[in-house]
């Protein structure tokens, strides 16, 4: 779950520190002080795009810092383990992820104090937290959307890797039988291109477990002053300590210290000598290895700075060049054997399209059941929403082509009808933005509880809704973060009434700046921050009763 967010020098906040906990967080405040920014700058941490306008006026450079207790996430220890970015000089189950904008336009991210990549921090963000923004509504109306909710909801993600793994497969082994097949001018370019990819990659001569040596050498020589400076201090301390372990021996004589602890003492500081002695003798031939050589430390640097290039020239890592190499150079063997890869390329494209069609047939399955079960669950929040003669479908149309598709035998549309015995239709079609609010809210809602991230925002997903229905909306958010911690940007009081932690954002300005800040409020403030937001600017007694009431209840 997010513990914590620190925020300095982003729009108008120059300093910001919170904690947070388990179970339902609200932040509240008037309208423009600045709600949603702790929201956009823990998006900055997760990988969304940078604005170097989003620096605060003045100020060189934005920071921002999200700090995770991932102790219950498995898959995020996992994600971090294999790529060896877990927390190693902390004995803790933390994961910090931080953002640094300057004003000049560039952007630094960094996973547990590594340098990262923002798909990186996306993907890892994926395991941690899932925002739906006030606008969830609308991205809900494009097809893909539609298709990863109900796929999170099914949890059959790993099925969809390998169907979509699947097509990609076949679908490039088709290019390049359309390559062989087609025109001689379109083959002899892609000839040509891949002849000159392959010889740059043979005269790279890339070895295995090269480049990690060669990283491993470059550090050593890079730092050899000071690895023999403290290696010589280490071997010093050695000796004075085996020195001083022989004197104790000569004084713990046993013709005159003749107890069995004094015996005991002698064996022990006898092993302790041959100890000191041998680590002596390593820590030499460690130092007899390490050895001060710029110009193998240039030599080292400019190969390393070769294969970097060649990565680049690629858009894969440096560890896949091997791989890379081992594609390109089948493909280029391909291109050249002529008919015989052609009846090749046939026999495998027939085997991964049978393989595929028993993927996508499974998955295909899992999506109906998995509709079925959604619409279900979001029919009963709709009805507590007061839309009970709206009528909810998902329909799984089948796509024109028979061809392997990535992401499956599906057309998937979520489909309503919002008046009795009318004809179900696309969302766009047939909802206004009210409706088309509150059902975003019921799928969200439905999908977030059957996912495994820890950590729901939802900023101001109740816009459009108030009365009663925003009182059902407030104790759906606080059921769900029974299974998750919630974060909610909200401007009801229906909604702000049923949070455990409540935040207000409010901001001061003067002639030269503006600035937002953010305080937990106590049970009294919290009941001053509901009456604003149910009366307005005059507070009076009986609005402030009604904020009790509420709360209470």
């Amino acid at each position: 779950m997010l513990s914590q967010i620190n925020i300095s020098n982003y729009t108008i906040v120059s300093d910001l520190e919170m904690e947070f906990a388990n179970g339902m967080t609200v932040i509240t405040g008037e309208t423009g002080a600045g709600k949603s920014i702790m929201l956009d700058a823990l998006g900055l941490c997760l990988g969304d795009r940078a604005d170097p306008k989003a620096v605060r006026t003045g100020c060189k450079q934005a920071d921002i810092t999200a700090i995770f207790d991932i102790s219950d996430i498995p898959a995020a220890r996992q994600w971090l383990d294999e790529r060896d970015l877990d927390n190693a000089e902390e004995d803790t189950q933390e994961c910090i992820l931080r953002r640094v904008i300057t004003a000049e336009g560039r952007s630094r991210a960094y996973i547990n104090g590594s340098a990262s990549t923002l798909q990186d921090c996306s993907a890892l963000g994926a395991l941690l937290v899932d925002i739906h923004s006030q606008h969830a509504h609308q991205s809900l109306l494009r097809k893909h959307t539609q298709r990863d909710l109900l796929d999170a909801y099914a949890g059959h993600q790993a099925l969809t890797r390998e169907v979509e793994q699947c097509a990609s497969q076949w679908l490039r082994k088709r290019r390049e039988l359309e390559l062989l097949t087609g025109s001689n001018d379109e083959r002899s370019a892609r000839m040509q291109l891949l002849s000159y990819q392959v010889e740059e990659l043979d005269e790279l001569d890339l070895k295995t477990d090269e480049l990690a040596e060669l990283e491993q050498e470059q550090k050593q020589l890079a730092n050899a002053e000071s690895i023999l400076t403290s290696a010589h201090q280490a071997l010093e301390l050695c000796g004075e300590q085996e020195s001083g372990i022989r004197q104790a021996l000569q004084l713990l004589d046993a013709d005159v210290h003749g107890s069995a602890a004094a015996n005991d003492a002698r064996e022990l500081l006898d092993s302790a000598a041959i100890q000191v002695s041998e680590a002596n003798s390593e820590i030499q031939r460690h130092i007899d290895a390490v050895e001060i050589d710029p110009e193998r430390l240039g030599d080292v640097q400019k190969r390393l700075e070769s294969i970097y290039d060649v990565a680049r020239k690629h858009r894969i890592m440096p560890e896949q060049l091997a791989e890379r190499h081992a594609e390109l150079a089948q493909e280029l063997r391909g291109l050249a054997d002529g008919e015989e890869r052609i009846d090749s390329l046939r026999t495998e494209m027939t085997e991964l399209a049978a393989s595929y069609d028993k993927q996508a047939a499974k998955l295909g399955k899992q999506r109906k059941s998995a509709a079925k079960k959604l619409v279900k669950a979001a029919q009963k929040i709709l009805a507590s929403l007061a839309m009970e003669q709206c009528t909810l479908e998902i329909a799984l149309g089948a796509l024109p082509s028979d061809d392997p598709h990535p992401h499956g035998r599906e057309d998937i549309e979520y489909l309503i009808s919002t008046n009795p015995g009318a004809e179900p239709q696309a969302l766009g079609k047939i909802a206004s933005g009210g409706e088309l609010s509150r059902i975003s809210l019921a799928i969200q809602v439905v999908t977030a509880s059957g996912g495994t991230v820890p950590s729901m925002v939802f900023d101001e997903v109740d816009v459009g809704i108030g009365g009663a229905v925003a009182e059902v909306v407030g104790k759906l958010l606080r059921d769900l973060s029974a299974k998750a911690q919630v974060l909610c940007v909200t401007h009801l009081p229906q909604v702000a009434a049923q949070g455990h932690q409540h935040l207000q954002v409010s901001k001061s300005s003067s002639k030269k700046s503006a600035e937002t800040s953010l305080t937990q409020l106590g049970e009294k403030d919290k009941v001053q921050e509901i009456a604003r937001m149910l009366g307005g600017v005059k507070i009076t007694e009986q609005t402030l009763a009604h904020a009790r009431e509420m709360l209470e209840g």
